[in-house]
C-alpha cells in the first residue's frame, strides 16, 4: 500500500457517487477540514472548465492538500483546454504512447492479427480519439518496465499507459491521472508446489522472480520473508536478469524453466499470465492495494487533465466494456473502476 494512504478514505471513496456521497464520506471520516467539493474543474490557466459529468461509476472527486503524499492516486482536475502538449500532439497529428506488448489481456501483440489487444490499448486509444477524433491516431511503443520512466522525461513518449502503479515516489518524477483500474501485489507459483501459500513465511529460501523497478520489487526488499530475490550484480553492465528481469512475462518463462520458484507481480497481471499456463496459481491474497494510472512527464499538466476528462467518460461505460472483453473471465468479481481523486 502506498505510504501514508488512509485505507478506510480509499475504501469509502469506492462506493460514494456524486456530491452527496462525496459530503459523506468526509463528514464521516471526519476531514471536513482538508477534504472539499470540487463544483468545477480549473484548466491549466486557471480558467473554469466544463462542469464534469456525473455518472455511475464517476464521482465528483475531493480535495487533498497537493503538497503531501497522504493520497498519491489524487490528480489534477479534468479539463478539456487545449494547452501546449495538447497542441504539440494536435501539430504532430499522433499520440506516441508507451504500452506493454507481452502482459496478456492488458497489452499484448494478437498472434493471428498482428496487432496490439487489450484493457491498456482500448484505454489508450480511446484518449487519441478524443484529443485527435482517432482511435488510430497512435504511435505505441513498447518499452520494457524498468524504463516506463526515462521513455516519458526523455520525450520518447507522450503517455505510458502500461499497468503502471501510482505511489509516493513515482509521483515525484512523473505526472499520473487519476486511477483506472485497482489492483494488489500476489505470489505466483506453480499449482503442484503446495509449499508456497502465498506472501508469507513459506517464500523463506524460495527465489523470487519480479520485473526491475516494480512495486514488486519494492515490497520485497521492505519484508522478503527470506526469499532470494536480487541477483549479484542488479543495475549493472553484469547483470544476469535472471530473479530481477526488464519485462514482468520474463518472470513467468523463468518459472516455466524451473529456475524460479514463484513470481511476485500485481495479481491483474498474474491472472492473465495463469490464463496462459494452466499449471501455475496465484497463491494466498493480494498484500497491498495499488492504483493503476496513465502516466506524463511532470509538467504537462494540460495533458493530464486531459487523461482525466477523458477517464470522467470512460468510467461511465466503456470502462466496463473494457473490463467484460479483457478481464473479467481470469479476474471477475470487480465492479466498477475506482472512483477518482483530485487535488
Amino acid at each position: 500500500m502506498p505510504n501514508g494512504t488512509d485505507p478506510l478514505v480509499r475504501r469509502t471513496a469506492k462506493r460514494l457517487r456524486g456530491w452527496g456521497g462525496v459530503a459523506a464520506m468526509a463528514v464521516a471520516c471526519g476531514l471536513t477540514a482538508s477534504l472539499t467539493l470540487l463544483p468545477l474543474a480549473q484548466d491549466g490557466g486557471g480558467a473554469a472548465a466544463a462542469p464534469r459529468t456525473a455518472g455511475p461509476g464517476v464521482g465528483t472527486g475531493v480535495q487533498v492538500k497537493a503538497d503531501t503524499c497522504e493520497h498519491p492516486e489524487a490528480s489534477l482536475t479534468p479539463s478539456s483546454a487545449d494547452g501546449p502538449s495538447i497542441r504539440a500532439v494536435k501539430d504532430r497529428g499522433k499520440l506516441i504512447v508507451g504500452v506493454d506488448q507481452s502482459s496478456y489481456r492488458w497489452g499484448y501483440r494478437n498472434p493471428e492479427k498482428g496487432v496490439l489487444e487489450g484493457f491498456d490499448i482500448d484505454l489508450a486509444r480511446a484518449i487519441a480519439k478524443d484529443i485527435l477524433g482517432d482511435p488510430e491516431a497512435i504511435i505505441f511503443r513498447t518499452i520494457p518496465t524498468n524504463q516506463r520512466i526515462a521513455a516519458l522525461n526523455s520525450g520518447k513518449v507522450d503517455l505510458v499507459v502500461r499497468t503502471m502503479t501510482i505511489n509516493c515516489k513515482r509521483i515525484e518524477q512523473v505526472a499520473f491521472s487519476t486511477a483506472y483500474f485497482q489492483a494488489g501485489q500476489q505470489v505466483l507459483a506453480p499449482k503442484l508446489d503446495k509449499g508456497i501459500t502465498g506472501y508469507d513465511s513459506s517464500l523463506r529460501g524460495k527465489r523470487i522472480c519480479t520485473a526491475e523497478g516494480s512495486t514488486a520489487y519494492d515490497a520485497l526488499e521492505e519484508n522478503s520473508f527470506g526469499a532470494v530475490f536480487k541477483d549479484e550484480a542488479d543495475g549493472t553492465k553484469d547483470d544476469k536478469d535472471l530473479l530481477t528481469v526488464p519485462n514482468q512475462l520474463d518472470c513467468l518463462a523463468r518459472l516455466q524453466m524451473g529456475e524460479v520458484d514463484a513470481v511476485v507481480t500485481d495479481n491483474a497481471l498474474a491472472a492473465g499470465q495463469a490464463a496462459q499456463d494452466p499449471a501455475v496459481e496465484l497463491k494466498g491474497r493480494p498484500f497491498t492495494e495499488e492504483y493503476y494510472g496513465v502516466a506524463a512527464k511532470l509538467g504537462n499538466d494540460d495533458l493530464v487533465r486531459r487523461v482525466n476528462q477523458v477517464l470522467v467518460g470512460y468510467r461511465q461505460g466503456p470502462w466496463q466494456k473494457a473490463y467484460k472483453d479483457w478481464l473479467a473471465k481470469d479476474l471477475p468479481g470487480i465492479a466498477g473502476p475506482p472512483a477518482p481523486l483530485y487535488k
